[in-house]
């Protein structure tokens, strides 16, 4: 069995400090000498000698008296950190139940002793060489300010890790140079990276740092509403940005990179974000090199996975079974960027903390709900379908079901990840399966000629358009009304919420409008200005009474003179603090291909055909006829 490196045998805590005399000393003696010989480890155990001293940390704060220079008021922050310390270091690594209860009743066994040792007891000071930084989170409101960052040191309390490495695989595709390093840069200039980091760009090509370097460097934009510093933080940034030459070995490559971070580093190791901008193909044989060669021995590792995920129910469940193999659960982040938009954020809140509308978020008083993500001719359509199925795959199956979730769900125990994603689920799996009378089903076509009519085809659907059913107490027989689509008339992206009719309407008679408009509407709009707009019925202005609907409006241009973060920004900064309510469980995966399953079945048969709609127009003329099917009139139209 490979002994401890030397770093790691014979930690000496070296403070500043005020103990209370003989009985406390001796006490805290023999918690070191049990934390660090009670059992033989490996070195792939390190962790656990980590965990408990850091448990002999929270000890002391707990029950000594620290009188050292700035550390009575920051004693209870402390104390808080190593507990969330402790708790995420659990979910990343395993260890035996016994030995976390040993553990335990020897923490047990030390408060006992102390509360029956003497309060009278004299002090004495031992001033010791270097002092060891505080523990440090990244958190939902953790904002780096630049005294704070420039305190941080490489040196880490009694090798606990607090680098943080990020890797983007696929370093010099479009994606990486267009959205993911700009993202980051933001993060960084904005004060949402650690001091200690390192972004690392792997890739194929034969590159040096100085060339990956110069080439996101044209990508890199500071704050509109900020821009001190920017070229300062611009060069630090790029500093600290490193490339390296995977080649097409990628087991080999992710060895390479993994030697390549720990010099970065330093001894004591870090947290690792890998980013897989990768081809689907592509994938699988990347994430398992990553998993054996690759993640940090002394810290966690979260790693970043692109839509699609597969291409049907059976495709899903093998690649989640292929990763579920090397990490857990609580390590993989699904990203959707079109789910990093703030009005996806708004939904929650507007739900949950508004006493208005939480009665009336259910059957009785809603008569249908419209979803809507429409792209113009602005667009290209034929952009990123990995598979036969298009626009079904690449937005309809995650972005558009998880939209569905959070405005449907039940509410959530908290807003931890873990209790949001249990109620998405639940939601989900209540969501009847699809028929495809209630589906239609198109494909643009472009001018004759053009590269797009040579990519699209005649079968790789650009529309979506469907009625969704939730079969439970909440939302039994209230239509959800799905419209996606590429090369339309629009760019619109938005959730319309429409009530139902006033019973016994005394002003029927007055409303001067179309009476289907005179329903009462929430609209959450993302797209083209974000907004939040609630559609009333008021009189007009004039002698005698008519009625007229106008819209009170939160249009957030005008209220807010901030700059919104992008959406890859917004969702590495929660792949960064923990937080995963905003990205896909592989049960949601699973639960949202069973729902399309008929469908997707139907298209392979070639029962369900993808209907043509001319670039530029409202869509297949069919989804007319879907709508008054079930009596709604389409308001967007």
């Amino acid at each position: 069995m490979t002994s401890l490196s030397p770093s790691f045998q014979q930690p000496s805590v070296h403070r500043k400090m005020v103990i209370s005399a003989t009985p406390r000393i001796s006490v805290s003696e023999n918690f070191i000498t049990s934390a660090l010989h009670s059992h033989p480890l490996s070195y792939g155990s390190s962790w656990r000698i980590c965990r408990n001293l850091r448990g002999l940390k929270l000890w002391m704060l707990q029950n000594l008296d620290f009188r050292g220079p700035k550390r009575k008021h920051e004693q209870k922050n402390e104390i808080n950190m190593l507990q969330i310390e402790d708790k995420d270091e659990l979910l990343d690594n395993t260890e035996p139940h016994h030995q976390r209860q040993d553990l335990q009743q020897l923490s047990a066994a030390i408060v006992s002793n102390e509360s029956s040792s003497s309060s009278n007891t004299q002090h004495e000071e031992n001033t010791l060489p270097y002092q060891f930084e505080k523990p440090r989170r990244i958190g939902t409101s953790m904002k780096y300010s630049h005294s704070q960052q420039t305190q941080a040191s490489s040196i880490t309390f009694q090798g606990r890790p607090n680098f943080l490495s990020i890797a983007v695989i696929g370093a010099t595709g479009e994606l990486a140079r267009r959205k993911i390093f700009p993202a980051l840069f933001a993060l960084y200039y904005s004060g949402y990276l650690p001091e200690n980091f390192g972004i690392f760009g792997y890739s194929r090509k034969s590159l040096t740092d100085d060339d990956l370097r110069s080439m996101i460097a044209s990508t890199l934009t500071c704050r509109i509403d900020q821009q001190q510093n920017c070229e300062e933080k611009m060069e630090a940034f790029l500093r600290r940005t490193y490339y390296l030459n995977g080649g097409y070995d990628n087991r080999e490559g992710m060895s390479k990179l993994s030697a390549r971070m720990e010099q970065v580093e330093g001894e004591f190791g870090a947290n690792r974000i890998f980013y897989l901008s990768v081809p689907q193909e592509a994938l699988l044989d990347v994430a398992l090199s990553l998993a054996d060669s690759a993640q940090s021995q002394k810290g966690w590792n979260r790693i970043i996975i692109e839509k699609p995920f597969g291409s049907n129910l059976l495709s899903s469940h093998q690649l989640t079974s292929s990763l579920l193999l090397k990490f857990k659960e609580k390590q993989l982040y699904r990203i959707d960027h079109l789910l990093g938009r703030n009005t996806i954020e708004n939904l929650a809140v507007l739900r949950f903390s508004n006493l208005v509308f939480m009665p009336l978020w259910n059957r009785n008083y809603i008569r249908n709900v419209q979803v809507i993500l429409s792209e113009d001719l602005g667009l290209r359509t034929s952009d990123g379908y990995s598979n036969s199925y298009g626009i079904i795959g690449d937005v309809v199956h995650s972005h558009i079901f998880q939209t569905i979730a959070l405005l449907a769900m039940e509410p959530p125990v908290t807003l931890e990840g873990e209790d949001v994603r249990n109620e998405k689920v639940k939601l989900l799996r209540s969501i009847r399966k699809l028929d495809t009378s209630d589906v239609i089903v198109g494909c643009c076509a472009p001018a004759s000629g053009s590269k797009d009519a040579a990519k699209l085809g005649n079968i790789t659907p650009t529309y979506f358009a469907a009625a969704l059913f939730i079969d439970n107490a909440r939302w039994d027989d209230v239509p959800f009304l799905i419209k996606v689509g590429r090369g339309l008339v629009k760019h619109r992206v938005e959730i319309r919420i429409q009530f139902r009719h006033v019973p016994g309407n005394l002003y029927r008679g007055q409303i001067v409008h179309n009476t289907d408009l005179a329903n009462n509407e929430l609209i959450l709009r993302d797209a083209p200005d974000e907004a939040i707009l609630v559609r009333v019925n008021n009189k007009v202005p004039g002698l005698g009474i008519h009625l007229d609907a106008s819209e009170l409006n939160l249009l957030y241009k005008d209220k807010y003179n901030i700059e919104i973060p992008d959406s890859y920004e917004q969702l590495l900064h929660d792949v960064i603090d923990g937080d995963n309510h905003l990205f896909m469980r592989s049960d949601e995966v699973t639960a949202a291909w069973d729902v399309l399953s008929p469908v997707l079945h139907e298209l392979d048969k070639n029962n369900l055909i993808p209907e043509q709609y001319e670039l530029g127009g409202r869509g297949p003329d069919n989804a007319i006829y879907l709508w008054a099917k079930h009596g709604i009139r389409w308001m967007d139209d």
